[in-house]
């Protein structure tokens, strides 16, 4: 990305540059199969899954979360 692009998008809104996230994301997710994951990142995940799927009531809820993250 070029300086004078970054500018560009820097005097945008927060409404407006919010806009263009949501339009840049959706030329993204068509493509996301391409970008694939590494062995290490597949196996994080299955260990998680397995982990959720020996407790799943162990954790929070995304309100939990939430208000965890507003109170830092």
């Amino acid at each position: 990305m070029t300086t004078a692009l970054l500018n560009e998008i820097l005097q945008l809104s927060i409404s407006e540059r919010l806009i263009l996230i949501g339009e840049i994301w959706d030329t993204i997710t068509p493509e996301s199969d391409a970008v694939g994951l590494t062995e290490a990142q597949k196996q994080e995940l299955d260990s998680r899954l397995r982990s959720y799927r020996q407790n799943p009531v162990n954790g929070s809820t995304w309100d939990e979360v939430k208000q965890r993250i507003q109170n830092l």
